[in-house]
């Protein structure tokens, strides 16, 4: 195809330099998202807690978000805008949150409020996530004093 040609071609004008040895590249390796959203904690339904939790305490917008979360877990924990913009609106969909632009005309920043129907999925979630969380937090109180003593 034709980026193979011009790797080829690029390749072969290096070679004919002597300025560097010719080798086939490698094949590229997908680095793992560092987004610890992206398994276990987003299948228990964490960030959407998280998010509502967080939006229940007054009008926020997304980068906001992503820095408290981050700030919160000391950047154990951090989200990209890949996860938490789609969140948001899915959230926002389902009639959860409300979203009002901060200044309509130029579409700068978007603050989320929480609704009645975001009140009460937010108590179903608290219920249903504790249990998992209360594993998480034993199981690293167990790896530490494994570790530690």
């Amino acid at each position: 195809n034709k980026r193979d040609r011009s790797r080829q071609a690029a390749s072969d004008a290096v070679a004919q330099t002597g300025a560097l040895p010719v080798t086939p590249p490698e094949p590229a390796v997908r680095a793992r998202g560092s987004d610890p959203f992206s398994g276990e904690l987003r299948r228990r339904e964490v960030l959407p807690l998280l998010v509502l939790h967080l939006i229940a305490a007054g009008p926020t917008y997304g980068n906001q978000l992503m820095d408290r979360i981050a700030g919160m877990t000391e950047g154990v924990l951090s989200v990209n805008p890949n996860t938490m913009y789609p969140l948001l609106r899915r959230l926002e969909q389902r009639g959860l949150i409300e979203g009002q632009w901060e200044h309509p005309e130029r579409r700068t920043r978007r603050f989320y409020s929480i609704t009645q129907e975001g009140r009460e999925e937010y108590g179903r979630l608290m219920e249903e996530v504790r249990p998992f969380l209360d594993s998480v937090a034993r199981s690293i109180d167990d790896i530490v004093r494994e570790l530690y003593g």
